[in-house]
């Protein structure tokens, strides 16, 4: 792997480690209008993350840098997400259901991060609600969402934006387009989808991995 495409994944490990681990507010403060409108919305997006059994799609990861690398997100609920890279990345990032784990076979080292309390909790564990952790951000666009994850008391935690777009053949009517992760450093890292599929069976093997701290073979 070129020194370049190795520092784009390494950033992106740690944007997602600071969303993964950030505890956010409990409730945010708005308008009562404002609040309600942004309940019935986020409501809706709750409802579509509830509505995934399993998916598939394509996806395209980009540093602040524009370096980019390409691969598979498999999605099964509840809990279980894999990052299939492409060839010549030898990483992986598997959720297993009950925590995350960067699967490091360039230098052969597992990193385990716990999902319970984090914003993408809303996407691992159906069962959580992401109003209780997120806010609506208004975007241009009426068939756009941005739902923003930040924890104020946390700052070295980063941000991360997930965006959503009005499409009736997704679940609840809402496909997750993207995520921006931004790291305490300004590190900004977007994530897009493309190719969704639903509704496929996926094998719960698809969320287990070859620990590289046993082996030095390549990743199968």
């Amino acid at each position: 792997m070129t020194i370049l495409r190795r520092h784009s994944l390494l950033t992106f490990r740690a944007a997602l480690a600071g969303a993964l681990v950030a505890a956010v507010p409990a409730a945010i403060a708005l308008p009562a209008t404002t609040a309600f409108a942004q309940a019935d919305t986020l409501d809706q997006v709750v409802a579509a993350l509830r509505g995934i059994t399993t998916m598939k799609a394509d996806f395209v990861q980009t540093d602040r840098n524009g370096q980019s690398l390409r691969g598979e997100l498999t999605l099964k609920n509840p809990g279980k997400m894999r990052f299939e890279y492409e060839r010549g990345v030898n990483m992986l990032i598997i959720s297993t259901g009950n925590s995350l784990h960067i699967v490091d076979y360039e230098v052969n080292q597992v990193e385990r991060l716990p999902f319970g309390n984090s914003p993408l909790g809303a996407l691992l564990d159906p069962k959580r609600d992401v109003k209780r952790y997120g806010r609506l951000i208004p975007t241009s666009n009426p068939n756009v969402l941005s739902v923003e994850v930040k924890d104020p008391k946390k700052p070295e935690w980063g941000t991360i934006n997930l965006i959503f777009t009005r499409d009736a053949s997704a679940p609840g009517g809402l496909e997750l387009n993207s995520w921006v992760a931004l790291d305490a450093q300004n590190k900004r890292t977007t994530v897009r989808l493309s190719n969704h599929r639903y509704g496929m069976t996926v094998a719960n093997s698809t969320f287990t991995y070859r620990d590289p701290r046993t082996t030095s073979r390549r990743p199968g």
